[in-house]
């Protein structure tokens, strides 16, 4: 018996969903190096057991640190515009991640009328700061989505760590699920703890307001050297002491993160069957080393392994 559509399954607040997730290529890259780049990502994509695949929409976000960015900002494709052109042998849907920010409302709005609801769905983004410049706001954008289509499945940004700081992401999660987001995706996890405290508090306000729990999909992943290590740190994602000091001193972070990453999944599937929560696992596969992409591919294979026996339902 096949699986419901990972369409079905966050209408249903089913667990079990597994994503990959990758970023578009480079803007500046010619058109023969896309077409490469596309084939080489579908025979990657081919064998694993997935539900759907994430295309990041990148966007500067020096505005958020002012802190030199490790790795510089390199423009990149429009994801569906990438999708569109070059992935449509991939025959799952996909997750289109939108920086509203970027677009003017108009842009949007023409994006959502024309989209394939049967293939596509979405992730709106605010700005990285409160300061930051923008054509269309996330509030905004998301009154767009249930003006236009409120029948595409809509997700939202969820941070952990967050919630360790001001104590109120399970809100923010409350409220843009009464907004029309139907699902939620976290940012990297490398603290299982603050991911846990959040879950406590959002299945708890849930159930005081009478609120179904909708499905929480946790993002791993992989940090392969230091200066990954301080890009994510840059970017905001919390790595413990313990976890830190390990792979700064360690003579393979990339094994030793990728244990790091299945530890984190086995807490989270056992946190998320203790409160009742609705899950799912997304890897993400950003880098350019080869170790990383395998890696990447292979901590897929193994958490889709662990997920598949043991969805909350």
């Amino acid at each position: 018996m096949s699986r419901p559509s990972l369409q079905e399954q966050l209408a249903e607040a089913q667990g079990g969903v597994m994503l990959f997730g990758i970023t578009p290529p480079r803007r500046s890259a010619s058109p023969e190096r896309v077409r490469e780049i596309a084939s080489v990502t579908l025979q990657r994509l081919a064998p694993l057991d997935l539900d759907g695949l994430i295309l990041y929409d990148i966007d500067d976000e020096s505005d958020r640190n002012p802190d030199e960015r490790p790795f510089p900002y390199l423009p990149t494709m429009d994801p569906a515009s990438f999708y569109e052109t070059h992935l449509g042998e991939w025959d799952r849907p996909v997750v289109i991640y939108r920086c509203v920010g970027k677009y003017e409302e108009d842009e949007l709005r023409t994006w959502l009328t024309d989209l394939d609801l049967s293939r596509v769905l979405s992730v709106f983004v605010g700005a990285s700061s409160g300061g930051k410049t923008v054509r269309t706001d996330l509030r905004r954008a998301q009154k767009l989505h249930s003006e236009v289509r409120p029948d595409l499945p809509l997700g939202a940004v969820v941070i952990p760590e967050r919630h360790a700081r001001s104590g109120d992401e399970h809100l923010r999660m409350v409220a843009k699920q009464e907004r029309g987001c139907s699902f939620f995706i976290s940012q990297v996890i490398y603290d299982a703890a603050q991911t846990r405290a959040l879950l406590t508090s959002y299945a708890s306000e849930c159930q005081t307001r009478g609120l179904p729990i909708r499905p929480v999909i946790f993002t791993l992943s992989l940090c392969g050297s230091p200066k990954t290590l301080e890009f994510l740190q840059w970017l905001g994602v919390e790595v413990p002491p313990r976890v830190s000091g390990m792979l700064l001193n360690s003579s393979d972070p990339l094994a030793d993160s990728y244990r790091e990453c299945v530890s984190i999944a086995r807490e989270l599937v056992d946190c998320c069957a203790d409160l009742g929560v609705p899950f799912g696992f997304h890897v993400e596969s950003v880098s350019i080393r080869k170790a990383e992409i395998e890696a990447a591919t292979d901590l897929a294979i193994e958490v889709a392994g662990l997920l598949r026996g043991t969805a909350v339902q």
